[in-house]
């Protein structure tokens, strides 16, 4: 595909070249012809008004002389006899062909002559004694002055502009390219049982939406797995109980060959049952393994549990707004991590604000991290700091709280997740007040290897959300 833009772009490009650069060309040439003879013309016009005055030759050398703007020896004139006995006069230079001076003189207008080494100019003018002609002698060097330089200039822009072309044209490709070499790659690795790879959602919109489906899907293959491991596992363990009964039947067989043979099969079935049990434990740790590094899309497990969460919002006369969760943003967590830790600040928001309490959910995809926000607008939490720590219940009225049912408050370890969810990445979580008015929870979920740059990421975090917070306070004011 890339060959195939560099190969349409140089031909597409060429061919514009060539349908402007020729036809340039040629007019340059005939500018330069035209040019050349428009200063014969002026050269030669300057001596009419003489010959209109005088035919004297000495007057005429003269006027000859001052009328030559280049090397000299190029300006003519032919002066009828005058008189009876009057011979003709040539003054200066001479090439052209008595027959072409006398059709100049016959015709009465200017005239061409081609001759030995360039052209003469031809211009009649009227006398006393006749028609006298002007000869002004243009060379072919002249006649081509500066034609030479401007095709070189104008081959350099056609060059440059094909070059510039193919340039663009690779890179496009390039941009197109890369994007599919990396989805054909995934799906390979995926084929050779490698569960955590994923594709970047980035380049053109058709491979954008590839590589989200790619990555849905990926999802479930391993969401797949790891229920039939988990099924596998399960069949197992129901397998013991019957085993057990036919270990203890054949126990009772007494010591005949037989039974001997029925105790050694059921040993060895158990010993097989075992393995089984080992092998779907360890490929179940393996497909979480997997599932945890792959990541998940935060957008989409945010719709899902907003979905979920929205029928007692509705019930309870709550105003929600979800924004920036309309397109995919992957998140190095695994997805049921993720979905515990938003059910937790959900759940916080239900429980310690009173129904009515608007609260929303922003998600800010940053060049080196992710962070989600859960503001409300309830009360507030007098202690932020104690609200992270493990252990705190939430009562007490920091949050505009309302009671909760019998023996009050929580476990405490609502937000405990949120954080160490957060720092399994790198990040961290901080509350803070919205711009709603009430408890604003920031997850920032730190991206690849730049977790390990806590100072630039901490500078970047908070440019990150004063941004952030001026453009939600911007619409909400709107």
């Amino acid at each position: 595909m890339r060959w195939a833009l560099v190969k349409v772009a140089l031909a597409v490009t060429a061919m514009v070249v060539v349908a402007f650069a020729v036809p340039l060309a040629l007019v340059v040439k005939e500018l330069a012809r035209d040019r050349a003879y428009s200063n014969a013309e002026r050269q030669a016009a300057t001596i009419g008004p003489v010959l209109a005055i005088t035919t004297d030759r000495t007057q005429l050398e003269r006027a000859v002389a001052s009328a030559e703007t280049g090397p000299g020896g190029r300006i003519g004139v032919h002066v009828p006899a005058s008189g009876r006995n009057g011979k003709p006069a040539e003054i200066g230079a001479r090439r052209a062909a008595d027959a072409e001076v006398a059709a100049a003189v016959k015709l009465g207008r200017a005239s061409i002559s081609p001759v030995p080494g360039g052209s003469s100019l031809l211009q009649p003018t009227a006398v006393a004694s006749g028609i006298a002609v002007v000869e002004v002698f243009v060379p072919d060097a002249a006649l081509t002055r500066g034609v030479t330089t401007s095709w070189v200039v104008l081959a350099g822009v056609g060059l440059a502009l094909i070059i510039g072309s193919v340039a663009v044209a690779d890179r496009l490709g390039t941009r197109m390219v890369r994007p599919a070499k990396r989805l054909a790659g995934a799906a390979h690795d995926l084929g050779m049982g490698k569960l955590g790879v994923r594709v970047p959602e980035d380049g053109p919109e058709e491979l954008r939406s590839a590589a989200s489906a790619f990555n849905a899907m990926a999802d479930q293959v391993v969401q797949l797995l790891a229920n039939e491991r988990e099924l596998a596992a399960d069949l197992s363990h129901r397998l013991r109980t019957p085993l057990t009964v036919l270990r203890l039947n054949a126990a009772s067989l007494g010591d005949t060959s037989a039974a001997e043979q029925t105790r050694a099969a059921v040993e060895q079935l158990e010993r097989e049952v075992d393995q089984i049990i080992r092998t779907a434990r360890e490929q179940k740790a393996q497909t979480r393994q997997a599932a945890s590094a792959a990541g998940c899309d935060a957008a989409e497990v945010i719709r899902e549990r907003m979905d979920f969460w929205s029928a007692l919002a509705e019930d309870e006369g709550r105003t929600v707004r979800i924004a920036g969760a309309d397109r995919p943003v992957r998140v190095p967590v695994a997805r049921p991590e993720l979905a515990a830790a938003l059910d937790a600040m959900l759940g916080n928001v239900f429980r310690h604000t009173p129904e009515g309490t608007a609260f929303a959910i922003d998600v800010h995809n940053a060049e080196d991290a992710v962070i989600v926000l859960v503001s409300d607008a309830g009360g507030g939490i007098d202690d932020p700091d104690a609200a992270l720590r493990r252990g705190w219940s939430g009562g007490g009225g920091g949050r505009g709280h309302r009671p909760a049912a019998a023996g009050g408050g929580s476990t405490g370890l609502g937000l405990d997740i949120v954080r160490r969810l957060a720092e399994s990445t790198g990040g961290d979580v901080r509350i803070g007040r919205s711009v709603l008015g009430g408890t604003e929870v920031r997850v920032w979920l730190a991206l690849d290897d730049r977790r390990a740059r806590p100072g630039a990421r901490r500078g970047h975090r908070l440019r990150r959300t004063l941004g952030v917070r001026r453009r939600r306070t911007a619409r909400t004011g709107s």
